[in-house]
């Protein structure tokens, strides 16, 4: 039976929500429900939506917009708030986690670029599970969300290199050809990227920005015209829609922006979640249920310690290096965007595997240290649930 987009944005949505209220019961981050939802319908599933090619393409915006967002968030100022102590907690936490990473693949004999791409998705921390489980309201904790939320940016920024080598690539073995594209591209993309706000984005705003719609539009534009230009660069959407972001940082109606493109962003994102899902095969999850289990206990073990030993030589109190450890103990988002950007040119599908499986066990992990141990929003004693 054919299933259609409208047929398929049904099942996905509407099983995606009987998935995340179940989620929300158990005290899981969402993002496990729209991957489990992927398996479930997916075509190694019951095949009720077979098509994945097309939601992988979909989904792909959503990491567009989400780069677009990250690069919202990081104006030059901000750059320069970070050179301090999360530089060199960020940094050593970098070498520690990537060299797990690496040596577990190495360990279980897959290839040194399967286990220097595995390595490098080891390193980041969930952004999505970091800021949801963190409260805000009261006062310990705004130090503590500080730290959490400046980690994970320089994070992300490490995040954006490796999908800018991953995604310019050549898999015909030019690495050359790849380094000098990304020399001449990218600052070619920066440069259009930074005339363009000055002269035509920001004047426009100046003189429209009474109407919401336009400035919506505008900006939904702005980052897909930058994207595409990227693109025929031969670069990437996602590294296009980075570079717009940041071009708009500094803009005074940054901040407006990423409110209102939020929604649009986790529409894309369910969809993103969904194919990363569909993509899963459990024969072959089960085929490589050992170096799986291996890498995601390593992680969840020794991430917290790691992050506690570097902030307390930092100076930072034992029980403040110590709750940051632990909410940020686990795999990330960009663990599995690295996955879907690395294709199987670089990756085989039993890597691939192994760094989706180990992710989705570290979110799940994780989840359930922090929400028993720590206040949070979603914590199951009433004592320690905090918005």
């Amino acid at each position: 039976m054919h299933v259609g987009i409208i047929e398929s944005f049904f099942i996905i949505f509407t099983g995606a929500a009987a998935l995340a209220a179940v989620a929300l019961y158990t005290r899981q981050p969402l993002i496990v429900a729209y991957i489990a939802i992927g398996c479930l319908v997916g075509p190694h599933g019951i095949a009720l939506v077979s098509d994945d090619r097309l939601l992988a393409e979909i989904g792909e915006i959503g990491i567009i917009f989400l780069l677009f967002l990250v690069g919202l968030d990081l104006p030059p100022a901000k750059l320069k708030d970070m050179i301090g102590e999360s530089v060199l907690t960020a940094l050593a936490s970098t070498v520690v986690f990537f060299s797990l990473g690496f040596g577990v693949m190495l360990a279980f004999d897959f290839t040194l670029v399967e286990a220097l791409i595995a390595g490098t998705a080891c390193v980041f921390s969930s952004t999505i599970l970091g800021i949801k489980l963190l409260p805000t309201t009261v006062l310990h904790h705004r130090h503590i969300g500080e730290i959490v939320i400046s980690l994970l940016l320089i994070q992300d920024l490490v995040a954006i290199i490796a999908l800018l080598v991953l995604a310019g690539f050549d898999a015909q073995g030019g690495v050359l050809s790849t380094t000098l594209t990304v020399l001449v591209a990218l600052p070619v993309v920066a440069v259009v990227a930074y005339l363009g706000v000055r002269f035509f984005v920001v004047p426009l705003l100046a003189r429209f920005d009474v109407f919401q719609e336009f400035t919506f539009l505008l900006a939904v534009g702005w980052c897909l015209g930058v994207a595409s230009l990227s693109q025929a660069l031969s670069l990437s959407w996602e590294i296009g829609a980075f570079v717009a972001g940041v071009s708009l940082a500094n803009s005074p109606i940054a901040q407006y922006i990423t409110e209102n493109l939020r929604p649009l962003r986790d529409f894309f994102l369910v969809l993103f979640f969904f194919a990363v899902g569909a993509a899963i095969n459990p024969s072959m999850l089960l085929d490589v249920w050992l170096p799986t289990l291996v890498l995601a206990l390593v992680l969840v073990v020794v991430k917290p310690p790691v992050f506690r030993a570097l902030l307390r030589w930092q100076k930072e109190s034992d029980q403040v290096s110590r709750e940051v450890g632990y909410r940020l103990g686990q795999a990330s988002e960009f663990s599995l965007l690295l996955v879907f950007v690395a294709g199987t040119a670089l990756l085989s599908a039993e890597a691939a595997h192994v760094v989706q499986g180990a992710t989705v066990v570290t979110l799940l992990l994780s989840s359930y240290l922090v929400v028993f141990r720590y206040p949070s929003p979603i914590a199951v004693s009433e004592a320690l649930r905090r918005d």
